[in-house]
């Protein structure tokens, strides 16, 4: 028991410290060139200097603050609209073929637009970041109630919930595990858009950092801003993770977690 408890904690680190070691060894030896991929320790040693100037932290938070900026905004109005969408069928009838066509159109796609909209000011990244992570809630929310089981809703009734406390009680519990794949997933797009946002339209933030170093050619920077925004999705899933353990306690699938 303790053996498998041990794997199950060291495992997720088994394959990065791999690909580490390779990395380390192939531009040791030369096989990979500096100006191709810098070493790990050359990244090591960057990480230790744009912190040392607070250059790093600087742009970590300008990013992270477009990012949940952005996810509270789509994420909220998707939230909403999936609700009021998955309850009323008048409302799914007029809104949701449109949210459905806007939806088939790449959000990245619409960055040449909302920039001559908009310049490249704060505005651009924000709404590509929340058009991003409004469908996957959307979607996910809308679905997550109309696969409620009626007999659910009907025991609620029987039990004399109405209204809000139906709503409350048997609704949004029965909806909440598919709410929160949509966060896992949209997570993921808010990192993406960000990346995407920050390298052709801003003049802070780690994407910007990333592209102000490749007019330089400096290779260990980029690197260590593709490790970052890495590194920030992977906490942003774990962060969804404990979302998902803390809300879906009574749950069978999250009963061992």
């Amino acid at each position: 028991m303790t053996k498998n408890r041990w794997f199950i904690r060291t495992a997720p680190w088994i394959v990065p410290i791999l690909i580490i070691l390779a990395w380390q060894a192939l531009t040791s030896a030369g096989i990979v060139a500096a100006n191709i991929l810098p070493q790990p320790l050359k990244v090591l040693s960057t990480l230790g200097k744009v912190i040392q100037s607070g250059e790093l932290f600087r742009n970590m938070g300008v990013s992270t603050k477009r990012a949940f900026i952005g996810f509270l905004i789509g994420g909220g109005i998707g939230f909403l609209l999936g609700i009021i969408n998955g309850l009323s069928i008048t409302s799914e009838k007029l809104a949701d073929s449109s949210i459905q066509m806007v939806r088939n159109v790449p959000h990245l796609a619409l960055i040449p637009l909302v920039i001559i909209w908009f310049g490249i000011g704060e505005e651009v990244k924000l709404i590509l970041v929340s058009l991003g992570v409004f469908f996957p809630i959307y979607l996910n929310t809308f679905h997550g109630i109309r696969s409620i089981d009626p007999g659910l809703i009907e025991m609620g009734k029987v039990y004399g919930l109405r209204g809000f406390s139906l709503y409350w009680n048997i609704v949004l519990p029965g909806a909440l595990s598919s709410v929160l794949v949509g966060v896992r997933y949209s997570l993921g797009i808010m990192w993406l858009t960000l990346i995407v946002a920050e390298t052709v339209a801003a003049d802070s933030g780690i994407g910007y950092m990333a592209m102000k170093a490749r007019e330089l050619m400096q290779m260990d920077v980029i690197v260590l801003s593709v490790i970052i925004y890495a590194l920030l999705g992977k906490l942003s899933d774990t962060i969804a993770k404990l979302l998902e353990r803390r809300f879906l306690r009574w749950s069978p699938q999250f009963l061992k977690a």
